[in-house]
């Protein structure tokens, strides 16, 4: 049995998030103590006592997300979980599978990601951004209207989230987004609706937050990986520091292939894929992709006992 490690990006956040796990694995308050501490804040009281408002800021959620992915991982690890094989993460997941895997220390992956929520946020002027699901649309079809909306309006519009046949994440100017809507839907589209996010990540217009991310990331250590981390860019197991480096970089312009990734796994030879993270949302997501890889997700405790049972040397 190969296992595979995925941690998921933004969205996954809720108020009260891994609650049911406080008494039983210590190792969720440990975690979000060590995260707190290199932040300054307590992140903990901002998952049990904050607001929804505050837990949607990129700025906040990115490290939240970040250290409940890591806080789920050693509590499994700790429990005799089989290791995995690789690891990988959608988008911001990307930082916590390098995490993970030991790529970055924990201290500077927080550090690392709020600043990259803060560069994302301020990258494009409020109101000028936008982003839409489109649902039910091939992706050669999602591409061509946006490549012809982009050159009719002069103005950035791409595809940037591959996430599963027939789900495709547009983003750009947000004027362009809303020409593209009633397109998409003369095109086929069952539904082309647009999502309640800050900035349009993941396209071109996220170039002036790369920049300032290269020089955070400059700053700080990255390892090699004690696993292999498949990067969003190159679809590939990674593990030389150079390269994942500049795919870090990179990726916070670049669309986000993930049904490529997760049919990737079965020429690993990966079997079972474990999903660290407060939700469900890429064992959702698989379900649309059918690989032949089983998909859990360890978002309650209830869940996270099945899965070990499952899988445990």
């Amino acid at each position: 049995m190969t296992l595979i490690a995925l941690f998921p990006g933004q969205g996954s956040q809720t108020i009260g998030m891994l609650s049911d796990f406080e008494a039983k694995c210590p190792e969720i308050r440990e975690t979000f103590s060590e995260a707190s501490e290199s932040l300054g804040y307590n992140l903990w009281a901002v998952i049990q006592d904050g607001s929804g408002d505050r837990l949607s800021m990129t700025e906040i959620t990115q490290p939240l997300l970040l250290t409940a992915g890591i806080a789920l991982f050693r509590a499994w690890t700790n429990r005799n979980g089989q290791c995995a094989a690789y690891m990988t993460g959608h988008s911001l997941g990307e930082y916590t599978a390098l995490t993970a895997a030991g790529s970055l220390s924990l201290a500077d992956a927080v550090r690392l990601v709020r600043s990259r929520g803060q560069f994302m946020q301020t990258a494009v002027p409020a109101g000028t951004g936008a982003m839409a699901a489109v649902i039910g649309l091939d992706d050669e079809a999602v591409q061509a209207v946006c490549a012809a909306v982009a050159f009719s309006e002069g103005q950035v519009i791409e595809a940037v989230n591959f996430n599963a046949p027939g789900q495709v994440v547009i983003a750009g100017h947000a004027t362009a987004i809303e020409v593209a809507l009633s397109q998409l839907k003369d095109a086929g589209a069952k539904k082309a609706i647009p999502l309640p996010v800050s900035a349009p990540f993941h396209c071109t217009l996220m170039q002036p937050a790369a920049e300032k991310l290269q020089a955070e990331l400059d700053a700080i250590m990255v390892y090699s990986p004690q696993v292999p981390v498949i990067q969003n860019l190159s679809i590939k197991p990674e593990t030389d520091t150079t390269r994942i480096r500049t795919q870090l970089i990179k990726q916070t312009f670049s669309p986000v292939r993930w049904t490529n990734i997760v049919r990737s796994f079965d020429t690993l030879g990966i079997s079972k894929a474990i999903e660290f993270g407060p939700g469900a949302v890429l064992c959702g997501l698989a379900k649309r992709i059918q690989t032949s890889v089983k998909h859990l997700p360890v978002n309650t405790f209830e869940k996270f006992d099945l899965a070990l049972q499952e899988t445990r040397v």
